[in-house]
């Protein structure tokens, strides 16, 4: 059973014009959703209960969520189901490879839920992710986020020996707000797992979440730990409250404020900023990744 933070009982904060979707069933959509139904497979678009969901899969883009659907984590801000997963789906790697061909996908990013209880974390599961991608859909450019793994340094480099094309974990938020936003994590140890990607020469990605009660000197703050253990990639993102018994939003930022500390991100030398109310960990991610590496080539070209 989930164990939530305790959260009071407060009035929600009314979500802002700039904030409501209007959802639209393309064929895009209807083409993923089909896709995945048939595949059995997961995305953390419904899972997360995201709302650029309707704008990517029209767009013919999703992120996959290996390892079930179980998290063996209760964080205070995910929608993700906590509790004891099933055992592992060793035929999932080849389905996402699969459907990665089958939808034409030229970016394709695989995240997780957590698998605490396994001695690997699920590191195996998302190399031979990568590989069934690779195998079958040659031309597709890998992006994967993955847990912390609990700082094993063994499951990091299984998962970066496949060769991934990005390589995301996310911090977030502050460090002072982890033991309410992240109980089972720790700040420094997911810095560690970027530095230590960044260490393997992977191109590193991160997202924070934005209206948890953080001060934009906290904001700052993490801004230049990323960038003192050579983070490459940032989102920033608004956090929504999926239910009454997750944690409440503080504030709602305005556009205005995402742009503003978009720029002061970028300062600091940041490949690639995405900063704005419905950023989340993959939005526009075929589009970041061959940013990055057209100008990290001086703009000849892609990979």
């Amino acid at each position: 059973m989930r164990k939530y933070p305790v959260v009071e009982e407060r009035t929600r904060l009314r979500l802002p014009e700039w904030f409501k979707v209007h959802p639209v069933e393309g064929e895009g959509y209807r083409l993923v959703a089909g896709r995945l139904k048939a595949s059995a497979l997961h995305t953390v678009c419904e899972e997360a209960r995201c709302p650029n969901i309707w704008e990517c899969w029209n767009a013919g883009t999703a992120t996959f969520m290996i390892l079930g659907e179980v998290c063996t984590r209760s964080c205070g801000f995910c929608a993700v189901t906590t509790g004891r997963p099933e055992a592992l789906d060793r035929e999932e790697p080849a389905r996402v490879g699969e459907a990665a061909a089958a939808l034409g996908l030229r970016h394709v990013v695989v995240t997780s839920v957590n698998r605490d209880e396994l001695e690997d974390g699920g590191a195996t599961t998302f190399a031979e992710t990568v590989r069934q991608i690779r195998q079958r859909a040659p031309d597709c450019r890998v992006e994967l986020l993955i847990p912390d793994f609990r700082g094993a340094e063994t499951a990091l480099r299984t998962v970066l020996e496949a060769g991934p094309d990005i390589l995301g974990h996310n911090v977030e938020t502050v460090p002072r707000l982890y033991p309410r936003v992240r109980q089972q994590a720790k700040y420094l140890r997911s810095l560690e797992v970027l530095e230590r990607a960044k260490a393997r020469g992977a191109l590193t990605k991160t997202g924070i979440m934005l209206g948890l009660g953080e001060t934009e000197e906290e904001i700052r703050q993490v801004f230049h730990d990323l960038r003192a253990v050579g983070c490459d990639i940032l989102t920033l993102g608004q956090y929504l409250q999926p239910t009454r018994r997750h944690l409440p939003v503080e504030r709602f930022y305005t556009p205005e404020e995402f742009t503003a500390l978009g720029e002061e991100a970028r300062t600091l030398g940041f490949s690639h900023v995405e900063s704005g109310p419905k950023v989340r960990s993959s939005y526009h991610a075929e589009k970041v990744e061959s940013g990055v590496r057209s100008q990290k080539s001086g703009g000849v070209g892609d990979k």
